[in-house]
């Protein structure tokens, strides 16, 4: 009985070696599969990455066109519309030998002054340096804040006649949460150095002389916004100053009667019609969408892998 506890036990512990053998190959082989996923993907999205720039040079040397610049969503420093995207396809539209004109095509609602400053001054760089070349902003459905100081650049702006135009103005947001703190019966605690340093702090009464230092502040680049506006636009402003600077919106329409835009217009019609060339390439750089393809395989990655591994979740 003893020897036949034995083998028992032999035949038991061989097996639990065999199996996790078994599920150490298993492991394996599910992780090479994975890999050439991966690098087959990422291949294969490289190679339609590039192909728009191959695209664009061919075309570029040997055919008149338009170079369009596209500036979509919010302008900020980590979004597709961050100036230094858009710097870049523009040194590479004013730089191409066949364009015939460069075209903004803007849709967006604003976004950081800071990112549209930069764009608007590169704008008004590379036009000193190539006085030859038009510019042309067309709107979307939003050409706003932001996106108009980054329009006033252009030698002109085309809108839809219900695009929304203007917004010229400068705003923060906070809120005071002191009085639910106090309701709840939460004490605020705050270190800090220097006394200016936590006068805006949302959990407490603002200080005065904190809010009258942002006021001050958001004036001066408010007051930026303007002299940009006004440098572009020059005498085709038309409306009342205290109206157009306010930071309200417009129709295109309305943007045209007031001297914000020029006329009516499509990307398509104004590359046809006005610069000349129907025939459009888009100059902005494409790298981001590889990394959001990156981004996406890697979810659908995380949840296959989920799907397969049930422990890990």
């Amino acid at each position: 009985m003893r020897d036949e506890d034995e083998s028992w036990a032999q035949d038991s512990l061989r097996e639990i070696a065999l199996e996790g053998v078994r599920e150490r190959r298993r492991a394996r082989r599910w992780g090479i599969f994975f890999k050439l996923i991966v690098l087959t993907y990422l291949i294969t999205i490289s190679v339609i990455s590039l192909r728009p720039a191959l695209n664009l040079s061919d075309s570029a040397r040997t055919d008149a066109h338009t170079a369009v610049i596209t500036i979509d969503g919010a302008i900020m420093a980590d979004s597709p519309a961050r100036a230094e995207r858009v710097i870049a396809g523009l040194e590479r539209a004013f730089a191409a030998p066949q364009a015939k004109g460069i075209l903004l095509a803007i849709n967006s609602p604003g976004g950081s002054p800071v990112e549209s400053s930069r764009i608007y001054q590169a704008i008004q760089r590379l036009r000193a340096e190539n006085p030859e070349q038009p510019v042309h902003a067309v709107a979307g459905d939003s050409l706003a804040s932001g996106a108009y100081y980054i329009a006033a650049a252009a030698d002109q702006i085309h809108v839809d006649g219900a695009s929304v135009v203007g917004s010229i103005g400068v705003i923060t947001r906070s809120f005071n949460l002191s009085d639910a703190l106090e309701r709840l019966g939460i004490e605020r605690r705050i270190y800090s150095a220097g006394e200016q340093k936590a006068g805006l702090d949302p959990f407490t009464d603002a200080d005065p002389t904190s809010v009258a230092q942002l006021e001050t502040m958001l004036d001066d680049i408010h007051a930026q916004f303007i002299t940009a506006v006004e440098q572009g636009r020059g005498d085709r402003l038309t409306g009342d100053p205290d109206e157009l600077y306010s930071g309200r919106i417009w129709s295109g329409r309305q943007a045209i009667d007031n001297g914000l835009a020029d006329a009516l217009g499509t990307p398509h019609s104004v590359a046809r019609d006005v610069i000349g060339a129907p025939t459009s390439v888009d100059y902005t750089p494409q790298q981001q969408w590889l990394d959001r393809a990156i981004e996406r395989f890697g979810a659908s990655v995380v949840r296959a892998w989920m799907q397969v591994n049930p422990t890990i979740r």
